[in-house]
């Protein structure tokens, strides 16, 4: 057992399942998308102003692939000069060369690099408007499943991690929707999840539905049914973990309409997510399967560059997949933590320096 993964769910079978891809081959995703609800004041931080944005997922994929963005001049940072948790995901990625790939599900600006490209239109704001028409719900999926086949028979892991700021608000409705009790998490250390829930209850009335893809459709975001579809084949494949946090938990209850091989999916989180007090993504996942949950501890609390501390401290917490990417270079080389934090510091300083 790796001294900084913990088991929160199904221990015994999260158990065989690490042991089943130590040394093995993992392959990582990010699935890019943009959802209209981000602009409500508020509920992200995951643009300095309003008008960036519609760049942060884009600009997260090109700073993983390039160590800096092509579609705007700056790395993705919270107002403040937070960085992206893509700096994590790419350090954990390059420190045990696993690979990664892009899909294009939505994202309102598309990234300067070679891509898997859905064609996809971008969430609508939810509190304005239903988020997506039935077709484009249907048509993810099945773009998803396409994906998801194409990846699954390359790798014995996939990892799926996501970027769509404003994700968790889409997340919580859904759940809200589907029956999930329970608070989704925030990259802000005060979580505005009244802000959230008022959104969810309000969209919820807008249909009495309880199918899968009439609650996407109304309150969701393209992000949730793509990468429902890419699990759905995938997961026939290969193992697949879902790397992110509560929006994760969005996914997996949208998934029980479009099916998943149980046995071999887990979710994968930094310990920031799974130790927010404010959300409780271990009830919302027991509430829709029983799969594993990996809780990864990172060291940033130890580090010396104060925007790296404040990961711990309750901001950004997760995203691009970070606790997901961590985990697979774990496994592959059994790297630390601690060894995972020196590397990130390297990288953090080799940006701000550019």
């Amino acid at each position: 057992m790796h001294k900084d993964i913990d088991i929160l769910l199904q221990p015994q079978k999260g158990q065989t399942y690490l042991e089943q891809l130590e040394k093995k081959k993992f392959l990582f995703s990010l699935v890019i998308s943009y959802t209209e609800t981000c602009t409500i004041p508020g509920i992200t931080v995951a643009g300095k102003t309003p008008e960036v944005l519609p760049y942060t997922s884009p600009a997260d994929a090109e700073f993983l692939n390039f160590g800096y963005c092509k579609c705007i001049d700056a790395i993705p940072m919270t107002p403040d000069g937070k960085p992206t948790p893509a700096l994590l995901t790419k350090t954990a990625l390059e420190s045990a060369s696993i690979p990664n790939i892009v899909i294009d599900a939505g994202s309102k600006i598309a990234p300067k690099l070679p891509c898997y490209s859905t064609g996809l239109s971008f969430g609508k704001n939810i509190a304005l408007e239903p988020a997506m028409s039935i077709d484009d719900v249907t048509h993810a999926v099945e773009y998803g499943r396409m994906i998801g086949r194409s990846l699954g028979s390359t790798t014995d892991c996939l990892v799926i991690g996501e970027s769509i700021p404003g994700g968790t608000t889409t997340a919580q409705t859904v759940l809200t929707s589907l029956g999930i009790n329970g608070s989704v998490s925030s990259s802000m250390p005060q979580n505005p999840i009244s802000i959230k829930q008022k959104i969810a209850m309000e969209v919820a009335k807008r249909t009495e539905s309880k199918n899968q893809f009439d609650v996407v459709s109304n309150g969701g975001d393209p992000m949730i049914p793509t990468v429902a579809g890419i699990l759905s084949t995938a997961s026939y494949q290969t193992k697949v973990i879902l790397a992110g946090g509560t929006q994760m938990a969005a996914v997996l209850a949208f998934s029980r309409i479009t099916g998943y091989n149980k046995d071999n999916v887990a979710l994968a989180t930094t310990s920031y997510v799974t130790d927010d007090k404010s959300a409780n993504l271990v009830e919302m996942i027991k509430q829709i399967d029983e799969i594993p949950i990996f809780s990864v501890r990172l060291a940033l609390g130890n580090s010396k560059i104060d925007g790296l501390r404040s990961f711990a401290k309750g901001f950004v917490k997760e995203g691009v997949g970070a606790g997901g990417a961590t985990l697979a270079a774990m496994l592959k080389i059994g790297i630390t933590a601690d060894q995972l934090l020196e590397l990130t510091e390297k990288q953090y300083r080799e940006i701000i320096s550019q």
